[in-house]
């Protein structure tokens, strides 16, 4: 039986350690948390977003999830906009939905996000 989701993992190429660190802690505000120490090896980097984890994992050949993505359910989306405009980061609209505010962005890597919040 189903509980939830415990983890979404997106891919990142070899050596983009720093660069995940600086973006989804850095700008995006995640909180990094430690990889078991027998999954380090595999390099990437896992975050906690809310009650879940999201892990960015090392793919080689990597190629960046263009329509596949995680959405991210915000608790104050215009607030967080502001902070990523602060921060220069480009925004995606998209049409709206009924009863959302949300919007899109890619990953420096190139990797489809999605943020939202149920209104």
């Amino acid at each position: 039986m189903f509980k939830g989701i415990d983890h979404v993992q997106l891919a990142a190429p070899k050596n983009s350690e720093q660069q995940c660190r600086a973006f989804f802690g850095d700008i995006l505000g995640m909180t990094e948390i430690e990889k078991p120490e027998n999954l380090k090896k595999r390099g990437g980097v896992w975050f906690e977003c809310g009650a879940h984890q999201l892990h960015i994992g090392i793919q080689e050949p990597f190629t960046p999830a263009l329509k596949a993505h995680p959405a991210f359910l915000m608790t104050d989306i215009k607030a967080f906009k502001q902070q990523l405009q602060h921060h220069q980061v480009d925004i995606k609209e998209d049409e709206p939905l009924e009863g959302a505010s949300r919007f899109y962005l890619d990953d420096p890597f190139g990797n489809r996000l999605e943020f939202i919040q149920w209104l």
